[in-house]
């Protein structure tokens, strides 16, 4: 059996003109991950970057590094956040550059991250930068610029056809008018047809048989979700789950931040949740792992959910991998979230503490579940 294993990949680690403005000259997602600091004793802040440093991905040494390590742990591909606002792109130079230069010769697709750019880092959600807007002139333009991202040989096809992820599906207008018109503009650029993917995550409440209903052909299950935590272990944050569920969104966000919660989950738990979960045979839905999570780098109230015990990664990347063994050969895919997010404390890339430990369990796993050839 052959199981591949996509990372998705945050293209924050540059300046832009936009960031500059918003946050102040010079500003990366390294900004953030260097000013975090410990809110417990045992807390794995800040969180330092080992091999490859406080990297510049202008630099095309550093993206030529990445996929290496990558290709050296049995990863077989990135998926690229891609931010498009009306025909306007954000971050866009690392992935822009990797298809003029044809470098890394290494596999990718692209997750369309559909949400308004807001304030949300430092808790004023409702202060919108960028507006993602949603018209018939934008789709069609949208579509030929990915098109041309398709044709590279490098991307990620399911049987002919790229694959392709929508973040939040649940934000766009006349979905299934959409769907339509991509797959019609893909079909005649010769390609068999287009590999769609909705990305389930905390905030999408649509059914997994309404989203395919809609005309997707996939589901990512996306982690963290907070739908599969654990429960509460104590009152406080039994008050905070209950406030999240009942409040509105800005007025929760205030009585967080008033008392500099953290939502501290327990990952071993929730592991133990995820392996006995019963899982799609019927149609696809592909899972997502991820080794640890923090984002108090970005958020003042935090979710934190600190792993130091990769075994138990391990555990949970082998059971995602057998959950898609009655899969069809070209549709075993296992998502991992992430290799670079950083800020967010969920990175395969090495950092000091762990050094390759995460890297040394995904490649040590996928050679026991005879996942790669």
């Amino acid at each position: 059996m052959k199981v591949n294993t996509i990372a998705f990949y945050l293209p924050q680690f540059h300046p832009i003109e936009e960031n500059n403005a918003w946050w102040g000259d010079g500003f990366t997602e390294w900004t953030n991950v260097s000013q975090a600091r410990p809110r417990f004793k045992g807390h794995h802040q800040p969180q330092i970057p080992a091999d490859l440093g406080f990297y510049d991905l202008r630099l095309h040494e550093t993206r030529i590094s990445q996929a290496a390590l990558a290709r050296n742990f049995g990863i077989y591909g990135f998926c690229y956040y891609h931010y498009w606002f009306n025909g306007r792109m954000l971050l866009d130079r690392p992935f822009n550059e990797v298809l003029a230069s044809g470098e890394p010769d290494f596999p990718f697709c692209l997750c369309w991250a559909n949400e308004n750019w807001t304030r949300a880092w430092d808790g004023l959600d409702r202060q919108v930068l960028i507006k993602q807007d949603y018209t018939e002139e934008d789709s069609d333009s949208h579509i030929q610029w990915l098109i041309e991202a398709f044709r590279d040989d490098r991307y990620i096809k399911i049987d002919g056809r790229p694959l392709l992820l929508i973040y939040r599906l649940d934000h766009i207008p006349e979905i299934g008018k959409m769907i339509n018109s991509w797959r019609n503009a893909v079909r005649e650029e010769g390609f068999p047809g287009l590999y769609l993917c909705a990305v389930k995550n905390g905030f999408v409440e649509i059914s997994d048989e309404n989203i395919l209903k809609i005309g997707f052909d996939a589901i990512v299950d996306f982690q963290p979700d907070r739908r599969d935590f654990p429960a509460p272990q104590g009152p406080k944050q039994a008050f905070y789950r209950l406030a999240r569920r009942i409040l509105p969104g800005d007025l929760y966000q205030r009585i967080k931040l008033s008392a500099s919660a953290n939502n501290i989950v327990n990952y071993r738990s929730m592991v133990e949740g995820m392996i006995h979960k019963i899982w799609p045979t019927s149609y696809r839905k592909f899972p997502c792992v991820f080794p640890s999570w923090d984002n108090s780098a970005r958020r003042k109230s935090a979710t934190i959910i600190q792993n130091d015990d990769p075994v138990m990664y391990g555990k949970w990347l082998k059971h995602a991998i057998e959950s898609v063994r009655s899969y069809p050969d070209s549709e075993k895919f296992v998502f991992i979230n992430a290799w670079n997010e950083w800020a967010e404390g969920c990175h395969l890339e090495p950092d000091r503490k762990h050094g390759h430990a995460f890297l040394e369990q995904t490649r040590d796993v996928l050679r026991s579940t005879c996942a790669t050839e």
